[in-house]
């Protein structure tokens, strides 16, 4: 059956009907006093998800983008910065950093577990003379479905004076990441996770401290020099041409959440985590992480005595849903199921169910058909 594709993936993730209406309005003029009240709607619902008073501004980029930018705004080469790498997306960050010739040191951890805090405390109090100018870390590493203690990281930085620079790709409208009351000075998202938008836009929230930082830095920018795109959204305008269509399905999409409410939408997305969490084990199939640093995003899971790749092949040919590989050396070796975003208790026990039927078919032995269904709706019934 044609356009039954269900997405279980970490993006992009599925689009509700009233934002795919949105998105096929005719377009306005960007330059309008009509699409002005958009921007002004817009970027007052961006500050309310991001629990801050300072700027949020809004880019025709991907997350990628928007963390580029977060970065060289607010540095100059030769600086001296930490990254946290324990996946693919804090990798991501490092490589970055070296293109634009900062002296990157990193803090690492084995790929499913997380970033180790006191070793961020332990690099910063070393440093006397305030040489790290800043500390980048993945909230929610989409790579793996570990959620790093960003809280308390974020406390070791602002002990020493650095900024606190994060990429909350995919924990952005997934879990709580209140910029003001964490002291985050760059918060870097993108519109096909947690907003419930198809790809194509990115977000930069940036503090006070970070635009002291803009004024000396020297990195080269054009496109991505965030001070345009603060000088334009307070005018409710935008420096470049933006993609008018996307910012009518993030009107509508920031209505729903706010319609939603921030905390019923972070219970949401933890009851789905451990709705999955649990119909996994009830299966017999290892989770890559554990309990206590899983991603309300995201599951990684790590089959022994079934193909990864199988399961996922049978998933989308068979029940047209899509799970996520594994990336770099872990493909082939885990599968993802996302639940971020645009996801309902109803989809949860669609995907679980379908996920057993799966098992069955490729004569997986190791649980009691209906066990991981039954797991999923205990969990989302006792919520």
């Amino acid at each position: 059956m044609d356009d039954k594709l269900m997405l279980m993936i970490p993006g992009p993730t599925p689009v509700p009907e009233q934002v795919l209406r949105a998105l096929a309005k005719h377009p306005i003029g960007h330059r309008s006093g009509d699409f002005g009240k958009v921007i002004a709607e817009v970027t007052a619902g961006l500050k309310w998800l991001h629990q801050t008073q300072n700027d949020v501004l809004t880019l025709a980029a991907s997350g990628t983008g928007a963390m580029e930018a977060g970065i060289i705004n607010f540095l100059s080469p030769g600086d001296r910065v930490l990254v946290g790498n324990n996946g693919k997306f804090g990798e991501r960050w490092a490589k970055v950093c070296q293109a634009y010739s900062y002296a990157v040191e990193e803090v690492k951890a084995e790929w499913g577990k997380p970033l180790e805090p006191e070793e961020f405390r332990t690099k910063l109090e070393a440093d006397t003379n305030k040489e790290i100018k800043a500390v980048i870390v993945t909230h929610s590493e989409t790579s793996t479905g570990v959620l790093n203690d960003l809280q308390t990281i974020s406390r070791y930085v602002n002990a020493h004076g650095a900024l606190m620079i994060v990429d909350a790709v995919t924990s952005l409208g997934a879990t709580s990441v209140p910029m003001d009351e964490w002291g985050l000075d760059v918060i870097g998202s993108g519109s096909q996770k947690g907003f419930m938008l198809p790809p194509g836009l990115g977000f930069v929230a940036v503090s006070a401290k970070a635009w002291e930082a803009y004024a000396t830095a020297k990195s080269p920018r054009f496109y991505l020099d965030l001070g345009k795109y603060r000088k334009e959204t307070a005018k409710n305008s935008s420096p470049f041409t933006p993609p008018v269509n996307m910012f009518f399905g993030l009107q509508v999409a920031l209505q729903m959440m706010q319609k939603e409410g921030l905390d019923a939408i972070f219970a949401r997305h933890h009851r789905h985590m451990r709705a999955t969490r649990a119909a996994m084990k009830a299966l017999g199939l290892p989770l890559f992480t554990s309990d206590a640093v899983g991603s309300p995003a995201i599951t990684a899971v790590a089959p022994v005595d079934v193909d990864a790749e199988q399961i996922r092949s049978i998933m989308r040919k068979r029940f047209d849903i899509a799970l996520a590989g594994g990336q770099d050396h872990l493909s082939g070796k885990i599968f993802r199921v996302g639940h971020l975003g645009f996801v309902s208790d109803r989809d949860i026990l669609t995907a679980v169910g379908a996920l057993e039927a799966t098992l069955q078919e490729l004569g997986y032995q190791n649980a009691t058909l209906g066990a991981g269904t039954t797991a999923a709706a205990q969990v989302l019934t006792q919520s």
